[in-house]
């Protein structure tokens, strides 16, 4: 069972200002493994932990840090847009 779900990879860190965001997302940091330049994700969770364990297994140290982003919408009621639309019935 996936904890996380990543909405956006390799964003700009000005992606999680977005007030739009759920309240549970976070700002992940990590470096790029050829250059020393920093890579950011926004990723959703419900505990932390997940997101931290999941975030170091994949890049160790490179790893730098993850922030809680400025989303204000509860993720009851946010709609991911990458989600698929429903393909609408036919009309009779």
């Amino acid at each position: 069972m996936n904890k996380i779900t990543i909405i956006s990879s390799n964003c700009s860190s000005d992606a999680a200002k977005d007030r739009n965001l759920p309240y549970n997302s976070y700002l992940v940091e990590y470096k790029d493994e050829k250059e020393d330049k920093s890579l950011f994700d926004i990723a959703i969770t419900s505990k932390a932990a997940d997101l931290f364990d999941h975030y170091y297994d994949l890049y160790k140290k490179r790893f730098v840090k993850f922030t809680q982003t400025e989303g204000r919408v509860s993720p009851k009621l946010w709609k991911n847009p990458n989600d698929p639309k429903p393909k609408k019935g036919k009309k009779r």
